[in-house]
């Protein structure tokens, strides 16, 4: 037998496997993507020891890794025909660990300044073994060395000696895990191919796994046969005329089907790391394939960035936009990234929220780099600085690729937008960097876009010469802005009016000011200045001269519900309005956050606008009460009329009522007037709590003057 030396562990072992389970490996299954590492890593030095020696590659002449589980004996077999190791390999690189800086390497990691690079370099990618063996024992074969037995139960100590009785494994290494009493679910075929599949399907080298197939096969009943002789010495006569019928029976009894267990190597890793190639010669089919391959769509993709890049960095992705969006796009407790992150085709995680930002949660794709650090155990990255170069050139290609699809692809692009609109929108409110090129692919219906979207660059293309802004309504839909009575006044000048209906939209265009230099404005909020001549200005200062005094009157009867109470120059057809301050929120924006089911009320105190009522000096009821105000100030039908005003007012403008009731007792007073019926004295008094009495000897309005009736006919 050979001579078996011992070598003692010189840091504690307890300490070891304390810093491995509980510091680094967050799952027990990571030991299978390391060892498969491992024997990656071993696979590439030999073929790169090859490429000037070439005699190296007789010892083995074909490079692959395979696994094989033996549920009688509990053990799990990793055997590679990568470089292999000598004796001092076995004790440089395995007991790597028990070196006299391994202590100073675990304070510096516990306390967090450790300065690592890639796995492997303390022998911890190896040392996972140990958390699901008991013990572990490593055959391997060098070119220049015998072949070794190293062997250890992680207790203390390890042992290494010549093989002279096993089998010649020619060129490489075997490990073989003495799998613990609870971990035997790693014996199992389906558990050993999911594994696979998921950290380690784009390894470059075959992995092929041992599998048992039950198989059903037709044998010779030898009983059946012997019974059958006596049964043929009847006759010849009678032979001959069931010979056919006696042939086929006798087949029968003679072969029966028996079970068998066939044995045989199945390539696990089919799947070639497609990233890897020249996009040039990656056909449509095999992106559609590998799409759906890494993302369990059904449907095919709508398009696909495919890309490297070289430098300080190098890193190879491909990138996909899905045909249509999930349900669940924006739940929070959703996964915020759908891109794999490999590392030299090896899996790394596919829940790294610093790899892409969560507007772009959409996309879907695979990242590997060749250079990217990583810590001990694969999980958590060294450092967040390459992540960010990562991350913005995936955001620069995603652009890029949007851009694409915009101006050569309008179909798709229309898809996409319909789709994922919502996330560009977000992309502006949250990301600085790329705001103005995202801002280039926003498109929105308009007062001139008919159905179809116009981008803001259009838009801009249309502006008329002395138009210096862009202007935009939002509102809850299309009809709502559509018909809203802020942008009558605008339509007649034939100035273009974007329509945003989407709640996301007051977000974004809080943090999207300008676009080339032309700023946006609400138009439902004042400080509105439109491009005038000097005649039309003339005109409307002479309009709001000849109103002052009733909006004096109206702000008194309102009291603290507006602010102010102005001529407006936004009306052409409605007689009043309400606007809200240019710096806090429009109506739209304090219905989304009244909506909010966790809204923080302190908020809402603070940011609603104090409301601003613009009435239009040229409509027949606004000068039908002016009159009346200038022959009887204290007239309480114009205050009674004033405070119907002013919640019809809130309505059209987008805002709610705050006390309906009271609005619908005032409607249907005067349903009741119109109609000649005298009220009930019990609704009577209740109306008469509410509102101030009407003018007039029997209760009835007083008659409207011509004009006054005739501009009510011309507004229905």
């Amino acid at each position: 037998m050979a001579e078996v030396e011992t070598f003692e562990f010189q840091a504690q072992i307890n300490e070891l496997m304390s810093l491995i389970i509980n510091t680094f490996y967050s799952n027990k299954e990571i030991f299978l993507r390391e060892l498969i590492s491992n024997s990656s890593d071993a696979c590439d030095k030999i073929r790169h020891m090859a490429l000037t020696d070439k005699d190296l590659m007789n010892s083995a002449p074909d490079l692959w890794i395979r696994i094989v589980p033996n549920k009688a004996d509990n053990t799990l077999t990793i055997w590679d025909t990568g470089v292999g190791m000598t004796k001092n390999d076995l004790v440089r690189c395995l007991g790597t660990i028990a070196r006299s800086g391994t202590k100073q390497f675990m304070q510096a990691i516990k306390s967090g300044t450790a300065d690592l690079s890639m796995i492997g370099q303390f022998g911890v990618g190896f040392y996972s073994a140990y958390l699901v063996a008991d013990k572990v024992t490593v055959t391997t074969k060098h070119n220049d060395d015998e072949q070794l037995i190293w062997e250890s139960a992680a207790g203390g100590s390890f042992t290494i000696r010549r093989d002279t009785e096993g089998e010649s494994i020619g060129r490489g290494t075997k490990i073989v895990l003495q799998l613990k009493s609870d971990q035997l679910e790693y014996l199992e075929e389906k558990r050993l191919k999911d594994l696979v599949k998921k950290h380690s399907e784009f390894i470059q080298y075959p992995i092929s796994l041992w599998v048992v197939k039950e198989e059903e096969k037709e044998v010779t009943d030898d009983e059946a046969e012997e019974e059958e002789k006596p049964e043929k010495a009847d006759g010849d006569e009678a032979e001959i005329k069931e010979v056919e019928d006696e042939e086929s029976a006798e087949k029968a009894k003679k072969t029966k089907k028996v079970k068998e267990d066939k044995s045989n190597f199945e390539l696990l890793n089919k799947n070639k790391p497609l990233w890897t190639r020249n996009p040039q010669d990656v056909t449509k089919e095999e992106y559609a394939s590998f799409y759906k391959a890494i993302s369990n769509d059904w449907e095919d993709h709508l398009a696909v960035k495919h890309f490297s890049v070289e430098g300080s960095l190098e890193f190879r992705a491909v990138l996909y936009v899905p045909r249509r969006a999930p349900f669940d796009m924006f739940e929070s407790r959703k996964k915020h990234n759908n891109i794999k992150l490999y590392v030299r085709r090896v899996f790394i995680m596919d829940n790294c929220e610093d790899l892409i930002p969560e507007w772009l949660n959409f996309v879907k794709g695979v990242v590997d780099s060749e250079d990217l650090p990583l810590n001990i155990s694969r999980e958590m990255l060294q450092t967040n600085t390459i992540l960010k170069v990562i991350r913005k050139n995936l955001v620069k290609k995603c652009i890029e690729l949007f851009n694409d699809l915009a101006e050569n692809d309008k179909e798709s692009f229309d898809k996409l937008y319909e789709n994922f609109g919502k996330n560009l929108k977000y992309g502006v409110h949250e990301d600085s960097t790329n705001r103005k090129k995202l801002a280039d692919l926003l498109r929105y219906r308009s007062t001139k876009s008919g159905e179809k979207m116009t981008s803001l660059k259009d838009y801009v293309t249309r502006m008329r010469e002395d138009q210096k802004e862009i202007y935009y309504i939002t509102g809850e839909s299309q009809a709502a802005v559509e018909n809203s009575p802020f942008i009558e006044r605008l339509r007649k000048k034939d100035l273009e009016v974007l329509f945003m209906t989407e709640p996301i939209d007051e977000y974004a265009v809080q943090q999207l000011k300008e676009y080339e230099d032309k700023k946006l404005v609400c138009v439902t909020k004042e400080g509105l200045k439109l491009p005038e001549t000097e005649e039309e200005r003339t005109k409307l200062d002479a309009e709001k001269a000849s109103i002052e005094n009733l909006c004096k009157v109206v702000k008194e009867t309102l009291g603290d519900k507006v602010e102010k109470v102005i001529a407006s120059e936004r009306l052409y057809t409605s007689p009043c309005i309400l606007v809200t301050g240019e710096f806090g929120w429009s109506a739209n924006m304090e219905r989304i956050m009244k909506s909010q089911a966790l809204r923080d009320n302190s908020m809402s105190t603070y940011m609603q606008s104090k409301k601003t009522m613009e009435i239009n000096p040229t409509h027949p009821i606004i000068k039908e009460l002016n009159n009346r105000i200038e022959a009887d100030a204290g007239d309480k039908t114009v205050k009674d009329l004033v405070w119907l005003m002013f919640d019809t007012a809130l309505l059209s403008s987008g805002f709610s009522l705050a006390d309906p009731s009271a609005f619908a007792k005032r409607i249907h007073r005067m349903v009741k007037l119109g109609l000649s019926i005298d009220a009930d004295d019990d609704d009577e008094q209740a109306v008469n709590d509410d509102l101030p009495p009407l003018e007039g000897s029997d209760g009835e309005l007083p008659p409207l003057e011509d004009e006054f009736a005739d501009g009510m006919e011309q507004v229905d």
